[in-house]
């Protein structure tokens, strides 16, 4: 019993780093974990807006589509596919934001909280499970957004 203790851990270490595809879900599901704990600490709408980079509202904007697309996967619109696709684009988005916007902390943590539900969705959307709650959160942090963040061309504000 002892022995395979020992042996799991190292099993999984390399199930997971077997190829880059795995690695990378290794550390997307990483990633997912800290905005998870990120989103505890979102803090009310501050009295001034946080201000915006290009990064964060092309990523922005990016979510939304992709949270659209996913309205019509669940309206029955679109293939099954297509869902996929857009857990996807909102991957690739949320990558793409991390990577490159410059926040202040306050605001860094803000958005992690609304990352946190588009990366909840899109894993919902990938796995096939996606549902009519993981659609309400994703369209409230779409909500919730313009609450927070100073995006002069952010429609529906």
């Amino acid at each position: 019993m002892r022995h395979e203790i020992k042996i799991l851990p190292f099993a999984l270490a390399c199930a997971l780093f077997a190829t880059p595809a795995l690695a990378q879900q290794a550390t997307s599901h990483a990633d997912h974990a800290a905005h998870a704990r990120h989103a505890a600490t979102a803090a009310e709408a501050p009295a001034q807006r946080w201000s915006t980079d290009a990064p964060l509202r092309a990523g922005m904007r990016e979510i939304r589509a992709a949270t659209a697309q996913l309205a019509q996967r669940r309206a029955g619109h679109l293939e099954a596919g297509q869902g996929t696709a857009a857990a996807a684009r909102i991957d690739v988005a949320i990558r793409n934001m991390i990577a490159n916007c410059k926040l202040d902390p306050q605001a860094d943590a803000a958005l992690h909280g609304l990352l946190a539900k588009f990366m909840a969705g899109a894993d919902a959307a990938r796995s096939g499970r996606f549902s009519p709650a993981d659609l309400n959160s994703m369209q409230q942090a779409l909500a919730r957004y313009p609450e927070l963040f100073d995006d002069p061309g952010w429609k529906g504000r």
